[in-house]
């Protein structure tokens, strides 16, 4: 397996998905009003599927240039795990812990992918540096979210909800690993393939958690487009990318800015109070990156000041 390349455009990608999933939270309030939680991820998902089999199909339907035993096996289990199953988890789950706690669970994402990535991934090795600049960035989101982060709703069923959260985020560790581990493949037609099956798994099980699909007026049709091409297909596309390129140790780093983004934009867009922990939170997540990014920040700096 290729050693991970990290590059400018890496990072650029890795900025681009941590705000476009960061204002995601904005849409998804507003689709709310207007549709139900389990047809709003069997939507955005399916709209994505759509969008992206069309841009699939003008290029030639490629995908694996080579196959293994096992590839498609991985590919339904990670198209399972990528999308529908943490939608599911988080939109059943979300009823009964806070907001804050469901940040936190998908920061914890990135200290997930640490050792399924050194198991699993023979060029992603644990350092010291490299647990100690992610725990830095994850002390840093905890910071950020504040009281919110294990405060508790006193749900009945608040224990299960933590699980499923948590269980969401272990969805997103496994399958980005996954995907780092699949032969030479076509990131177009790998991020099709995988929409495509996260839809067959979501939309019989929303028919079956919420009934059939409701009709949603005009703005909910208008959020529910941007959710699928630009929260879902763009974005589901780009972290394919970036994992077959830079990893998914590096991929995680998204998970860190995710919140960040979410409470800048909603201060920006909905006039809600930025948190007076923000800088420091900020401070932290940013000596987290550069800790456990040490090496190819150093790589990268060295190619731009070269002759």
């Amino acid at each position: 397996m290729d050693q991970p390349e990290i590059t400018r455009t890496s990072w650029l990608m890795v900025g681009i998905l941590g705000l476009v999933w960061g204002a995601s939270f904005l849409f998804v309030e507003v689709a709310l009003r207007g549709i139900t939680p389990f047809w709003l991820a069997a939507a955005r998902i399916t709209f994505a599927s759509l969008l992206m089999t069309a841009l699939w199909g003008a290029r030639g339907w490629r995908l694996f240039t080579e196959t293994r035993p096992g590839t498609w096996t991985t590919v339904l289990i990670v198209g399972a795990l990528s999308s529908a199953v943490p939608f599911m988890l988080l939109s059943w789950g979300q009823q009964y812990v806070t907001s804050g706690f469901a940040g936190v669970c998908m920061a914890a994402v990135a200290l997930m992918v640490l050792p399924l990535a050194h198991f699993l991934v023979p060029s992603e090795h644990l350092t010291p540096r490299k647990t100690i600049g992610f725990l830095l960035g994850f002390f840093g989101v905890v910071v950020l979210i504040g009281g919110q982060a294990f405060v508790s709703t006193g749900a009945a069923l608040e224990t299960y909800g933590r699980l499923a959260c948590l269980a969401a985020a272990g969805c997103y560790a496994l399958s980005s690993v996954l995907v780092r581990r699949l032969p030479s493949v076509d990131a177009i037609g790998l991020a099709t393939v995988l929409l495509i099956v996260g839809a067959l798994v979501v939309i019989p099980a929303a028919w079956l958690r919420e009934g059939p699909p409701p009709i949603p007026n005009q703005q909910t049709l208008a959020v529910l487009v941007v959710l699928g091409a630009v929260q879902t297909a763009a974005a589901n596309f780009l972290r394919v990318l970036v994992i077959r390129t830079a990893g998914p140790t590096f991929m995680s780093l998204t998970n860190y800015q995710v919140p960040l983004w979410s409470v800048v934009l909603g201060a920006l867009l909905l006039g809600e109070p930025l948190p007076a922990s923000l800088l420091l939170a900020l401070a932290l997540i940013l000596a987290g990156v550069g800790l456990s990014q040490y090496g190819a920040l150093t790589r990268l700096f060295s190619r731009v000041q070269r002759p």
